[in-house]
């Protein structure tokens, strides 16, 4: 399966894409997604029902977080009420380590995104307070990337044998599936799936970036 791990809609503050209009941009451009996660900022939006969504356009919509850590931003997968009861998912310093810990007690899947990205990137505070223990996997493929962020993503968890990941980022709908991650050989229809997929470490990150041409 393909699926964009990182979106946004209009629940985030930044975000100008309604979750619908996502769909059915999947399905004009014929975009070879079977789903994605919407990756809402520093939040769980446990309220929004997308099942109907789901029926209507065969696609998998679930539903994650991006919290802000000291070394960067950070995805989490399966968010539960434990979680939420332990991370304060609006504090923009949350301690790396512990979102990974407290990730991880719960059954939940947490990775930084954008790794390569100055400020809000995993590896730009590599370069001045070092390693961080419990990081395994990171999204190398970002669609929201400029030009060299992804490939120091790509040389840098290839130096700390990290796995990679894709996702568009996207905010808008237009962007959308820039960057994925194929899943081979598997069926993720919940968040369950997804976690038990990500932990399972077969995956990779594509690049499906209109061309010019297109």
């Amino acid at each position: 399966m393909l699926l964009d791990l990182h979106t946004h809609s209009v629940q985030s503050d930044d975000g100008r894409a309604k979750v619908e209009n996502y769909c059915k941009w999947i399905r004009k451009k014929e975009l070879p997604l079977d789903g994605f996660v919407l990756t809402e900022h520093r939040q769980f939006d446990s309220e929004s029902d997308y099942r109907h969504l789901e029926d209507e356009y065969g696609l998998v919509i679930l539903k994650a977080s991006e919290v802000e850590s000291d070394f960067g931003h950070v995805l989490v997968f399966g968010v539960t009420d434990e979680l939420q009861a332990t991370l304060d998912f609006t504090d923009v310093r949350l301690p790396l380590e512990h979102v990974l810990y407290q990730s991880h007690q719960a059954g939940a899947f947490a990775a930084p995104c954008h790794p390569g990205r100055k400020r809000v990137g995993l590896f730009s505070h590599y370069e001045q307070k070092g390693q961080v223990d419990g990081v395994h996997t990171v999204e190398v493929l970002n669609g929201g990337s400029i030009p060299g962020e992804d490939d120091l993503s790509l040389k840098m968890a290839a130096k700390y044998k990290y796995k990679g990941f894709g996702g568009s980022d996207s905010h808008v709908v237009s962007r959308i599936g820039y960057c994925a991650t194929d899943f081979p050989e598997q069926k993720i229809y919940n968040m369950d799936d997804l976690v038990n997929a990500l932990e399972g470490g077969s995956f990779h990150a594509v690049s499906l970036r209109p061309t010019q041409s297109d």
